[in-house]
């Protein structure tokens, strides 16, 4: 469940999740929060501060009132006492706005995994990925990637035999509104490169389109 009152992070995120796989429900205030947690019953409460009506902070303790569900707070506020007050309140997770919608969706299912209710490693053929643990096998064998190639391969596999375009990737994995296709390029090519260490072609270039992941030919 998303509860944000700006309605493009809140679209942004709801797709982000939906097409990691979760089933979600988004609400621009906390107005029927009550309402949906006993309705809807989610695993999980993404939830702004900055509301209309009743704040994220007053939304937090009703919820810990009524539920143990998994709560990541999402907000501008960046300062220390505000991050503790989440917190301490029993918030699961605290990020920051602006944010990665990549790094977002692997708060959201580190949390639901320390809970018990995430979702299972990905695999693509012989490609294993545990984006919680940071861990990912080929064959058996370790690829050893960088944080911001791990965050490629997690929301390309995600998104297995779909084709993704560079400006996608570019607005998930980095967060960058401006086009920078040359930043795509390169971290592309170099996971390409270490996932080829370990056996055939997965990481696949669609002319004109961008890139997929598939176990099998481009």
């Amino acid at each position: 469940m998303i509860v944000e009152d700006s309605e493009a992070i809140r679209l942004s995120v709801e797709s982000a999740l939906a097409e990691a796989g979760y089933t979600v429900l988004a609400r621009p205030d906390g107005t029927d929060l009550e309402q949906q947690l006993a309705t809807f019953r989610p695993d999980l409460v993404v939830l702004d501060v900055m509301l209309p009506g009743r704040d994220g902070f007053t939304l937090l303790e009703s919820i810990r009132r009524q539920s143990a569900v998994g709560v990541v707070v999402l907000t501008a506020r960046d300062a220390v006492d505000d991050r503790l007050r989440g917190l301490g309140g029993g918030a699961d997770d605290y990020v920051v706005k602006p944010f990665v919608l990549a790094e977002l969706v692997a708060r959201v299912e580190a949390v639901l995994r320390r809970l018990g209710r995430g979702q299972p490693v990905i695999e693509v053929g012989d490609l294993v990925i545990d984006a919680e643990a940071g861990v990912v096998h080929r064959g058996g064998v370790p690829v050893e990637l960088t944080a911001t190639e791990l965050r490629l391969l997690v929301f390309l596999a995600r998104r297995r035999d779909r084709v993704v375009g560079k400006v996608a990737l570019l607005a998930a994995v980095w967060g960058y509104d401006d086009y920078a296709a040359n930043l795509v390029e390169v971290h592309v090519s170099a996971l390409r490169r270490k996932l080829e260490e370990h056996g055939p072609r997965l990481l696949h270039t669609v002319r004109g389109r961008g890139y997929v992941l598939r176990d099998g030919p481009g």
